[in-house]
């Protein structure tokens, strides 16, 4: 007789639900006719707008990371065609999930649904016209040059002092040390690293870290199962384009009061003189909210040792990580640098059986976290193999690639290569591994 565990394990590939991930379009077009759902000619006030401001214009805006706004009509109409371009091969907004792979349900999903793509490409078709400003829906506020992806946060730790990176040099890799300023104990629901205003060029990557002593009565599950040193533990990391984690419900850090928080900070030089003054931004659970489970996030399924990438060449490697406990995936983001261009996720069951989890393209501007949605997050039994396959193009037709004529490896440096993935998950009690399982299979069933 098969024990629960393995039965348990079978239902999950079906009670992992595979889910198209269209959202609603913002007004009902024709993408066929090319006509509004009122058979009208599809305008900028009415159809575009509206989808510019859900998921353009939090970075194109003025004083904004893009190099151009797109809040009012005469911002767009010049990059009428560029916009239909670059959305349609959904180059943006910048999310590389692949929509006919694996899950499709996640909490912070900007992209575009094919009407809205057809919507764009209408507009533009048919003279990319203005029509009535009375449809102009209101202005989106923005709350400055640095909204938190996470929301506005309860706390902001900065590094103690401005690090200046000269003009040019070789690569600095640095620490800092900050008091947190937190006067009583909380719990981490949502954090976000990033670097000062106007230093986003010369970071290439920060790390931040919590320092601070836990004693066991407070540890929360999971969280003697981590590769963690005694008084330090993994808070966030900020890369080029990356937004923040948002933590479900039930899962948290402790942050204790009197905690310090550690930056370690790459940066390198880019032809400009430019200060940094590197923060994190801190969410909160409610005060007197204990979550039971405590987030992992790590670097794991790595194919670093294993890069040799000749010139001219595509590479494909591989990596595996094994969960010795049953693990709720929460997030998953791919990481290499200029060269990588793909990489796929799969769970290998103890079954013998695999689960798709996804795949998605590379751009070492975007190093985009796909925080899943609660009711789709991978629920895995223990002995599950997590394999990541990673691609990385060196040919010429790479235009991400700065130099085809060389080898490329592994290394630290920018100009170097990595490949693996950063994995956010917890790990569960049997007991509930179980009953979230078994929920799943009831949701499948009833829907």
């Amino acid at each position: 007789m098969r024990s629960l565990t393995v039965l348990a394990a079978a239902a999950l590939v079906m009670a992992v639900t595979v889910v198209p991930g269209a959202q609603a379009p913002t007004s009902a077009q024709s993408a066929t006719s090319g006509k509004s759902a009122e058979g009208n000619a599809i305008t900028f006030t009415k159809d575009v707008a509206p989808i510019l401001q859900r998921s353009c214009q939090n970075c194109h805006r003025p004083d904004s990371n893009a190099p151009m706004s797109l809040i009012t009509y005469e911002d767009a109409r010049p990059y009428a065609r560029s916009i239909k371009a670059k959305t349609a091969s959904r180059l943006m907004p910048p999310w590389h999930i692949e929509r006919n792979i694996g899950i499709q349900k996640f909490k912070d999903d900007p992209s575009l649904t094919e009407q809205e793509i057809a919507t764009i490409a209408a507009w533009v078709d048919q003279g990319a016209q203005k029509g009535d400003m009375a449809n102009m829906p209101p202005p989106r506020k923005f709350e400055d040059d640095d909204v938190w992806h996470i929301g506005k946060p309860d706390l902001i730790v900065e590094i103690p002092q401005p690090h200046v990176v000269p003009a040019s040099g070789p690569d600095v890799w640095i620490d800092y040390i900050a008091d947190s300023g937190l006067t009583e104990d909380r719990y981490v629901q949502a954090v976000e690293t990033k670097p000062g205003p106007g230093a986003r060029t010369v970071m290439h990557h920060l790390l931040t870290y919590l320092i601070q002593d836990v004693a066991d009565n407070e540890k929360l599950v999971g969280q003697d199962d981590v590769r963690q040193q005694q008084t330090e533990m993994f808070l966030n990391e900020y890369a080029v384009g990356k937004n923040g984690d948002i933590l479900p419900e039930g899962t948290g850090k402790l942050m204790k009061a009197g905690s310090k928080v550690r930056f370690n900070i790459h940066y390198h030089s880019n032809g400009k003189e430019t200060a940094d003054r590197s923060r994190v931004a801190v969410k909160f659970y409610p005060k007197g909210y204990v979550p039971k489970y405590h987030q992992i996030s790590m670097q794991i399924a790595s194919a670093n040792s294993q890069l040799d990438i000749p010139a001219g060449a595509v590479s494909r490697n591989e990596g595996y990580y094994r969960f010795d406990k049953p693990v709720q995936i929460t997030a998953i983001q791919a990481h290499m640098h200029n060269i990588g261009k793909r990489m796929c996720l799969e769970a290998i069951l103890p079954t013998n059986t695999t689960l798709q989890l996804n795949c998605m393209g590379w751009d070492f501007n975007w190093h985009k976290v796909y925080n899943y949605a609660d009711d789709v997050s991978p629920i895995l039994p223990a002995g599950t193999v997590l394999h990541g396959t990673l691609w990385h193009d060196n040919t010429k037709a790479n235009r991400a690639n700065p130099d085809p004529r060389n080898w490329r490896g592994y290394g630290q440096r920018t100009i170097d290569e990595m490949g693996f993935a950063w994995i956010t998950w917890s790990n569960l009690e049997e007991t509930d591994y179980k009953a979230k399982v078994a929920e799943r299979t009831k949701l499948r069933e009833t829907n």
